[in-house]
């Protein structure tokens, strides 16, 4: 959280104006004259308007913001409709649950919608919200939404000038091979576990169990990945619960120190998300406590209780994941490796042909996209590399692997810097490199040809240099990124139950 890099301090600017459309939202519905409850439930609606609306364009995010209440409204008044019937309740939220995750098929859009749907049913256990205060309800979500797209999109639109990452395309598949239908089955049953584990711990506060259960298959694609993240859920819980006791309890719900110390948690939620999944559970435990201290229910043992929710519910995803389509480590590493692979071919062929003089050959969208995919990478290699995992072997091939692919993403970016200087020009030698790398990526991406890879060794280039200055710099970055690409062979080049990437 303290170290990890900022560029352009986005991720503290989304911050500051996440607190402040929040408060926004939140300071109208008491200007409004509305009841604690609805005050609270505007607070939630902005924070997930604000959090979970990630399109790649400003319009797009706007067109998203305004359609979330046309999912919410509806499984408001149905949450609200069955809050008496237990089993027709349970059974609503988990087709809210399937239905949510389903939606992720349809991108950035679909994702926002179907976790705005998930936590108004949520929002409806947490307050235990009935129909007759539906209209205050509906009102406060509206005025949040309007207070938080007036921030967002008026008064401090970021990402106007800093367009959000555009996340990398899902794998590919088909019929239950699909990650989001996979996805919405495993959520699913693990959601259907908590249910059960979670009212057998509390008749009143089971759903956080279920809420832990929905937000651990969020961003994941493998067995490992969900571990760790229901492994990080429960850590930063625990941390968490500490300070609530240390903080919240304290406090009463007085309602000044406890609006301000719910400002600190919002600010902690959005800048520790991205870089710390432990850290942002943190500060969603303190803040979940704070607002318990404002309804006057909080005490040592409903903090306890909400650690024990946490950890069936986590199980339950656990369970889930390895016994419902389960997808292991390996293959989602795998297949996201061969494509950071792929795009580093796109990228050195793109450069090759700016420099012989082609002006449509553009290598930087390669590059760009090289990091995103990445960014993916060390997330499906995250179970592996974790402190705690016991396969050191694994481990150290892992970590093997990253680096290696790191030094490729570092010469790509170098050869896409050089390629677009203007004074580029032509040498024989870099059509030659750019076709040893591409042979390279070819030998790794094709099983076959990977065990003959591993002991190929990278072409000499003692032959003299090129002349021109900018060609010999590009020469450079392709001979370091033939090196790393050979390199690459060996953790990737044994049967999967062997090396580094095997779950």
């Amino acid at each position: 959280m303290f170290v990890a890099p900022d560029p352009g301090l986005l991720r503290l600017r989304v911050s500051v104006r996440a607190v402040l459309g929040i408060s926004l939202a939140v300071t109208a519905a008491e200007l409004c004259g509305m009841s604690l409850p609805a005050s609270i439930t505007a607070g939630l609606a902005a924070l997930l308007a604000l959090f979970t609306v990630g399109d790649a364009t400003v319009r797009a995010q706007a067109l998203t913001t305004a359609l979330l209440p046309a999912v919410g409204f509806p499984v408001l008044a149905l949450a609200t409709a069955l809050h008496g019937a237990p089993l027709l309740r349970d059974t609503a939220w988990l087709a809210v649950v399937f239905a949510g995750v389903y939606a992720r098929r349809w991108g950035p859009r679909g994702h926002a919608l179907g976790i705005f749907g998930f936590m108004m049913f949520f929002t409806t256990q947490f307050l235990h919200a009935v129909p007759a205060q539906l209209p205050e309800l509906y009102g406060a979500i509206a005025l949040a939404i309007t207070a938080s797209a007036l921030v967002r999109f008026g008064v401090w639109c970021i990402e106007r000038r800093t367009p959000p990452p555009a996340a990398p395309a899902p794998l590919s598949g088909r019929g239950l091979a699909r990650p989001t239908t996979r996805q919405a089955f495993q959520a699913t049953a693990a959601c259907a576990i908590a249910v059960a584990a979670g009212q057998f711990l509390s008749d009143e506060r089971w759903y956080w169990a279920v809420g832990t259960a929905w937000w651990i298959f969020v961003n994941t694609a493998s067995r490992g990945e969900t571990l760790v993240r229901g492994f990080r859920r429960v850590l930063g819980t625990v941390a968490g619960i500490a300070a609530g006791l240390l903080v919240a309890l304290p406090l009463h719900g007085a309602p000044a120190p406890t609006a301000a110390l719910v400002a600190v948690c919002v600010f902690g939620i959005f800048y520790t998300a991205a870089p710390s999944y432990s850290w942002m559970m943190f500060f969603v435990t303190v803040m979940a406590g704070l607002l318990y201290g404002l309804l006057g229910v909080l005490h040592p043992g409903l903090l306890v209780l909400r650690f024990a929710e946490t950890a069936v519910g986590a199980l339950g995803a656990a369970a889930a994941v390895a016994f419902v389509l389960p997808v292991t480590t390996h293959a989602a590493t795998d297949a996201w490796i061969q494509r950071a692979l792929h795009c580093v071919r796109g990228c050195t062929s793109a450069a090759t042909r700016r420099l012989a003089g082609d002006d449509g050959a553009d290598p930087a969208p390669h590059a760009a996209e090289l990091e995103l995919l990445l960014g993916r990478v060390r997330l499906a290699l995250a179970p592996l590399v974790h402190p705690l995992s016991p396969l050191k072997g694994r481990r150290s091939r892992a970590r093997q692997i990253i680096a290696l692919l790191d030094d490729c993403a570092r010469e790509v970016r170098g050869l896409a810097t050089v390629a677009a200087d203007p004074t580029a020009s032509h040498d024989a030698r870099l059509t030659a490199a750019c076709d040893r790398v591409e042979a390279a990526v070819e030998a790794l991406v094709t099983p076959a040809a990977r065990s003959s890879a591993a002991t190929a060794a990278p072409a000499s280039s003692t032959a003299a240099e090129p002349h021109h200055p900018t060609a010999e710099a590009a020469l450079r970055h392709l001979h370091a990124l033939e090196h790393a690409l050979t390199a690459l062979a060996t953790p990737l080049r044994t049967s999967p139950r062997a090396p580094a990437l095997t779950a």
